[in-house]
């Protein structure tokens, strides 16, 4: 039997973890030792912009410790990441190439939509309670260091992801310097939550009610576990029994609180003010029960790669969430739906058709698709500039489940199916030259599909296509007269052809 050592290392704000997984086929996932060192890199990060000397060394020490202990462990594969404290600040490359060279560690940055899916991931392996809460109206909201996203759900669907930029550190950071000046900290802490609560409701809940709630912090799984040590189930808790105890512990010394809980003095004042955060959300979004899973990135890291090698299967279809994701945004800008699904329907027949030849897979057929839904997103912005405000628009709004260079991507067919594709140099800025050779492809697919529904009436009901000797012959299913849409799609064959090196045949099946 096969048995994989794995380690994941989160290089967070405030700390940095590691976590030692072993991970069979047989036996599943289990953690085996867990090492965290306090670094207090948001200070530098969110109050000056880049990262001192200092704790550039600092961060290296504490990597060069753990790469001797997974040495130790004989660890087979590593994942190191570096969320928005490393992200957001200016040297980031500098610190990159000193850790490289001091440790020998590769660390991964990952954007704001990878760190949340990541950890999104790890709560969707725990399967029958993840499945059982999102049944009903739910929000997933992780809070980090730097900012915190909302994920809401419904009826086992993902609405819409907003990242909101209120993370723990970033308070602190914001409240320093009138900190002294107040007496009252809790109340400012709960108005800066408070009014960005508002808006997202406002915004993207308008009359829905939710009855769950599922947190991801460093803090709450603790306090939940000390709120209810007689209860059978210590992380999934009542909303009124919850508030009850924050009420009865916000106005407590907060190295009291650390020593209640279990964490070490020095972290005292960011779990005070993490507490007044939770409270203020559990508030704001009035739900009925909380769960707070004690989960983190490093699980997510490792049930990623787990699923990546055929360990662990997830119950969860995570391409359903990124669809579904997308068909809100279309909904929000009123994109013509009954064109988008045939588009779509069209564009993936003809993906399918090419795949000898277009070197691209499941994933690429996936950014095809979200393309499809949301290419007249930007007609709600402007309609004689329509493909820039679709670009603006996508690139713009977070899909949990896509990088950000896939939604350049995406936003890049999107913008390009209307206007003369350019040169890679004026795209280089944005896009690698891999990414740019898919936008080339996916947008060619999508200016074909686009023009079998060119007069948006569903004329065409399928097409078939047959690849033979460099020729792709493109069959459309129709009775009616559809000389409009034939001769829009020969007007597109040129781009086509030049992409993907075939040539293209259009011919009309009629029934």
């Amino acid at each position: 039997m096969k048995m994989t050592t794995f380690a994941a290392i989160d290089i967070g704000a405030y700390e940095v973890v590691m976590k030692v997984f072993e991970i069979s086929a047989k036996k599943g996932m289990r953690e085996i030792d867990c090492i965290r060192r306090r670094t207090d890199l948001g200070a530098d990060t969110y109050g000056l912009g880049y990262m001192s000397y200092e704790k550039t060394e600092d961060l290296c020490n504490i990597l060069s410790e753990y790469r001797k202990i997974m040495e130790g462990y004989r660890v087979d594969v590593y994942r190191a990441c570096g969320k928005s404290a490393l992200r957001e600040t200016s040297n980031i490359l500098l610190v990159l190439e000193q850790i490289k060279s001091k440790t020998g560690l590769k660390v991964d940055i990952f954007s704001n939509s990878e760190h949340r899916f990541i950890s999104y991931k790890s709560i969707a392996f725990q399967d029958d309670l993840f499945r059982k809460m999102i049944e009903k109206p739910t929000a997933i909201v992780d809070v980090g260091e730097g900012s915190m996203q909302i994920s809401l759900f419904n009826k086992e669907c993902l609405v819409t992801t907003q990242n909101i930029r209120l993370g723990t550190m970033r308070i602190r950071e914001k409240l320093s310097s009138v900190e002294e000046k107040t007496t009252d900290l809790v109340g400012m802490i709960e108005e800066l939550v408070s009014n960005e609560l508002y808006t997202f409701r406002k915004l993207y809940m308008k009359e829905k009610e939710l009855k769950n709630l599922i947190i991801l912090g460093t803090f709450l799984p603790r306090i939940m576990n000390q709120v209810s040590r007689d209860h059978d189930d210590s992380y999934v808790i009542s909303r009124d029994r919850l508030l009850a105890a924050f009420e009865q512990w916000k106005y407590q010394d907060p190295e009291e609180l650390a020593e209640l809980f279990g964490f070490s003095a020095d972290v005292a004042e960011l779990l005070y003010q993490s507490m007044i955060v939770y409270q203020s959300m559990i508030r704001g979004l009035e739900v009925e029960e909380i769960w707070a899973p004690p989960l983190s990135v490093c699980e997510g890291l490792a049930y990623e790669y787990a699923e990546q090698n055929h360990y662990l299967k997830n119950p969860h279809n995570f391409e359903n969430d990124i669809l579904a994701a997308g068909k809100n945004i279309a909904k929000r800008y009123m994109c013509n739906t009954s064109h988008a699904a045939a588009v779509s329907s069209f564009a993936l027949t003809l993906f399918d058709g090419l795949k000898p030849v277009s070197d691209m897979g499941k994933r690429e057929r996936l950014l095809l698709h979200l393309a499809c839904l949301l290419h007249s997103c930007g007609k709600y912005i402007s309609m004689s500039y329509s493909a820039e405000s679709a670009y603006n628009i996508i690139v713009s709004t977070e899909i949990i489940g896509l990088s950000h260079a896939e939604r350049e991507i995406v936003a890049n067919v999107a913008k390009f199916n209307t206007m003369p594709f350019p040169d890679y140099k004026e795209l280089a800025a944005t896009l690698d030259r891999w990414e740019y050779l898919v936008v080339a492809k996916l947008t060619a697919i999508l200016r074909i599909a686009n023009e079998v529904d060119r007069g948006h009436k569903q004329r065409v009901g399928t097409i078939k296509t047959t690849l033979k000797k460099d020729v792709l012959t493109v069959t459309a299913d129709s009775a009616q007269n559809i000389t409009l849409e034939i001769g829009m799609m020969a007007g597109k064959k040129q781009f086509f052809e030049n992409v993907f090196g075939v040539r293209l045949e259009i011919r009309q099946k009629k029934r």
